[in-house]
């Protein structure tokens, strides 16, 4: 028996990241534009470190609550009500360690082994990975694409439900295709939850990166009390925190003892100097997201206009989030483009064959970069989409 055969089988079918081969592939090259994972080009702020470093100098290096430091969860209820109009109780919030891990315990929390849960597809693929972890079927329900749109039908969600569905895995906006439902598909998917009895498991990191407002239609803008949504979120995207591997559960408070039993017993809490940053985040923040967005909304229209303008790029500009999600013409092997690509211009696309059903003739792109950067890179593509 080899060490690898004595592993288990649900270990062994953990897949490797198809970005994160590409990733490896030409991490480090020189001149190289990267745009391949969902991150911007700025370091965290100073008065996020800062607040950091506070809490290491006083010595709060100790175990800590498990549902997140009070002052967290505070400015988590502050956070809602100034940006989503939602008066929200600290007892609703639970601190995590990444948005992963808020996605990982939440599928835990609402499925067993066996079960399934139901999700919008292309979708960033460690949702499905890890609800496979856990024993837990990951069902693709397809978005339509078509005129460079993606597009949903409530109909095709239903169908991938059965008797052994217990939840509905919805991100909008959405990584990678950046549509953005709307508060008529919300109803859609809320209704469909109620009939069938099913959790709806909610990841909206993206909600403040939206084109068409201020912020995306969100389930806590239509639910009811007592609807089974739970929120997943991060402070990666909005804070430029991706490394601090700091998120967070929206959730009833009535199952909170659930979720810190979920959190005892894979990591024990949150460190509290980085709840510290989060703190300062959420409350001094504000502004620097601003600015992330508008940096988010130029590169946005500039990459795109640019590929667009090939006449051989099927898209649009995405409704949400930080991705252009290209069909280009005369690539069918999306995986073998993107080493391609690499190689003869530096810029680093993720494939979309990472994204699953749907994801195949895609290539995704992260535009929160600098301006000046992302047209560099849009003009390389087009010169590399020009020879083909």
């Amino acid at each position: 028996m080899t060490l690898l055969s004595s592993l288990s089988p649900r270990s062994l079918a953990a897949p490797e990241s198809g970005i994160v081969e590409v990733v490896n592939y030409a991490r480090g090259r020189d001149g190289l534009i990267p745009l391949w994972v969902g991150e911007g080009d700025l370091p965290t702020p100073d008065f996020i470190s800062r607040a950091a470093q506070q809490s290491l100098g006083n010595g709060e290096t100790f175990y800590t609550w498990q549902r997140g430091i009070p002052p967290l969860r505070d400015a988590l209820s502050r956070y809602y009500q100034r940006h989503f109009d939602k008066a929200l109780s600290p007892e609703n919030f639970y601190v995590t360690g990444s948005g992963m891990q808020a996605i990982k315990l939440a599928v835990e929390a609402v499925a067993s082994p066996g079960d399934d849960i139901v999700f919008l597809s292309p979708a960033w693929p460690n949702f499905a990975a890890s609800a496979e972890l856990s024993g837990v079927r990951a069902i693709p329900a397809p978005l339509t694409f078509s005129g460079g749109k993606w597009q949903f039908d409530p109909a095709d969600f239903e169908r991938a439900i059965t008797g052994k569905t217990r939840a509905l895995f919805v991100n909008t906006p959405s990584n990678p295709t950046g549509w953005t439902a709307t508060h008529d598909d919300l109803r859609a998917m809320l209704d469909l939850a109620r009939r069938h009895g099913l959790w709806i498991v909610a990841d909206e990191i993206y909600a403040r990166y939206y084109y068409l407002g201020e912020r995306a239609p969100s389930f806590l803008d239509i639910m009811e009390e007592g609807d089974r949504v739970m929120f997943v979120n991060s402070f990666s995207k909005n804070w430029s925190m991706t490394g601090w591997r700091a998120g967070w559960i929206v959730a009833p408070p009535a199952i909170g003892q659930v979720l810190e039993n979920l959190i005892q017993y894979s990591t024990s809490g949150v460190a509290q100097f980085i709840q510290a940053g989060a703190v300062a985040a959420l409350d001094e923040g504000d502004a620097f997201v601003g600015e992330n967005i508008a940096k988010a909304t130029l590169s946005r229209n500039l990459f795109c206009d640019a590929l667009i303008a090939t006449n051989r790029v099927e898209t649009l500009k995405p409704d949400g989030a930080l991705y252009a999600f290209l069909k280009i013409d005369g690539v069918s092997d999306v995986r073998a483009a993107a080493l391609d690509i690499v190689d003869k211009t530096g810029v680093g696309l993720a494939p979309g064959t990472a994204f699953g059903a749907g994801g195949s003739p895609f290539m995704r792109a992260c535009f929160l970069r600098d301006p000046g950067r992302i047209a560099i890179a849009a003009e390389r593509l087009a010169g590399y989409i020009a020879a083909l």
